[in-house]
């Protein structure tokens, strides 16, 4: 299972964590650090269709299907 939103296509992004020490320097000894997205398995009614379809969405997603209807942010994302 590939760690990226259906709906909102994010996947997951390097960042770096800096040490109170070192905030102000362009020395980094903390590294780097991959942040990956609030991935959540749900099942969403599409009453269009009259059928469920299972997701691994993120809760931002979540809020997308909420704002547009569950069958407008599929078609969108390309997903029917």
């Amino acid at each position: 299972m590939a760690k990226v939103c259906d709906i909102t296509k994010r996947g997951s992004v390097v960042g770096g964590r800096y040490s109170n020490r070192t905030r102000a320097t362009q020395f980094n000894p903390c590294g780097k650090v991959r942040r990956y997205p609030n991935l959540q398995k749900k099942t969403v009614f599409v009453p269009e269709l009259k059928k469920s379809v299972r997701l691994t969405v993120s809760t931002r997603g979540l809020r997308t299907i909420e704002k547009k209807g569950a069958f407008r942010a599929l078609r969108d994302a390309g997903l029917i």
